[in-house]
């Protein structure tokens, strides 16, 4: 039962723009602040498709909430009426004895999978899904989501992929189109049981008010805005938006659809950095106006629980607007929203399980090919068999806000590859 969005505020790329300009210093803290409340300025998800609005996509894939409900803006009497419908569809569930485990299997994963590519969705989802998948006895692989993206086409342009938001996606038609497009293209699994019914073409319809009570009507086949939704005839793009990189550092997620041609092949010296503010202060001291590939590591679920690294793109997307071609490669987590520099993350092996990515130093050459799915370190194997591994002083990861509790789960937990 999800929330619904917020309204749409102030433009994502007005909210990059500021963010920018605070990295550089042109802007103050209270400009900052001022475009932030402007962006999350009332209750619900936030506009752009992240994780949040991810996993809503997702889970209406999956046939797991009501059909085309999921962008419907919270505090609205339809919103409402849908929390309401929830709760009796659930009911009937009960009644007519149909439970989790008859709705979610192998096709119902390999939908969700399929969702993500088409719409250009959050990189979370390749830890999320595979931790779903595995609670239900069900093995994914990142083999499989680069398999599936290969066969999937992009459909939908929404921020950091387009300037859209998911009130305009939802405009255009929404997961009604989406879904139809995928089923009439049989990329998409209809053959599943979902909360209204056996076949997800029960999801081919939107949800509108009618004497107070939510109507699903058949009105959303075609897309009303073809600049955020398109068709598998033309798709933004022949290939989903996620890709598997792998290579003598190890094996990596990035997201593609956000990515502009002349970023997908970059050769360049790697700067270490061991926390994302160290890169920051490096920024604020004009160390980075050159093309360099930013390693930052010890930033892994082992590390430090796999923090957010958003704080990388302001400054990044600065350097790139300026010409420079930079890329990252982190064993860490970025935002789900996160795609117009070109980022290698949840690097597997991490640097705490003693990877690669923990011998590299600054000056090594990387070799960063999107297009051929090839992250590599161009240093010779032998010296690189030579090199110990660089241990970073984790101290201040393991003390305080509660970090004490998760000690024994940080030893003990597997890779991000692994969910």
């Amino acid at each position: 039962v999800p929330s619904g969005p917020m309204p749409s505020g102030i433009s994502n790329s007005q909210k990059a723009k500021v963010r920018q300009e605070f990295a550089q210093g042109k802007v103050d803290e209270t400009a900052l602040l001022k475009a932030e409340s402007e962006s999350y300025h009332s209750c619900g998800t936030c506009t752009f498709f992240g994780t949040a609005n991810s996993n809503q996509m997702l889970l209406e894939m999956m046939g797991l909430q009501l059909p085309n409900a999921s962008f419907v803006n919270t505090n609205t009497p339809l919103r409402e009426k849908l929390t309401q419908k929830s709760a009796k569809v659930l009911q009937k569930l009960v009644n007519d004895e149909i439970s989790l485990s008859d709705i979610v299997n192998e096709k119902s994963f390999v939908n969700a999978i399929i969702g993500l590519m088409a719409t250009g969705g959050s990189t979370n989802h390749t830890i999320h899904l595979i931790a779903m998948a595995k609670a239900c006895g069900i093995v994914l692989t990142w083999d499989d989501f680069d398999m599936i993206s290969k066969v999937t086409p992009l459909l939908c342009r929404m921020y950091p992929n387009g300037s859209a938001d998911v009130n305009h996606f939802r405009d255009a038609g929404g997961m009604s189109v989406v879904i139809k497009e995928l089923i009439e293209a049989k990329i998409a699994h209809n053959d599943v049981q979902t909360v209204v019914g056996f076949g997800l073409d029960n999801f081919i319809v939107e949800p509108s008010l009618e004497n107070n009570e939510v109507i699903f009507k058949d009105t959303a086949r075609v897309s009303r805005d073809e600049t955020v939704i398109s068709s598998v005839e033309k798709p933004f793009s022949k290939e989903g938006g996620l890709k598997l990189l792998s290579g003598n550092i190890g094996r990596s997620v990035i997201k593609t659809s956000a990515l502009k041609n002349e970023y997908l092949f970059i050769e360049a010296p790697a700067i270490v950095f061991e926390t994302q503010e160290q890169l920051q202060k490096a920024f604020k001291a004009g160390k980075l106006e050159k093309d360099f590939i930013a390693v930052v590591r010890y930033q892994g679920p082992k590390s430090n629980g796999m923090p957010e690294l958003h704080g990388l793109m302001p400054p990044l997307g600065v350097l790139q607007d300026k010409g420079f071609k930079v890329a990252i490669v982190t064993d860490g987590r970025m935002s789900g929203a996160s795609g117009k520099v070109p980022s290698a993350i949840h690097l597997t092996p991490e640097a705490s399980s003693n990877g690669i990515i923990a011998k590299i130093k600054t000056g090594d050459m990387i070799k960063f090919d999107v297009k051929n799915g090839n992250i590599e370190l161009l240093v010779d194997e032998e010296e690189l068999e030579k090199r110990e591994i660089i241990k970073a002083n984790l101290e201040a990861n393991m003390h305080g806000f509660g970090r004490e509790l998760f000690s024994s789960i940080r030893v003990n937990i597997s890779s991000a590859e692994k969910g």
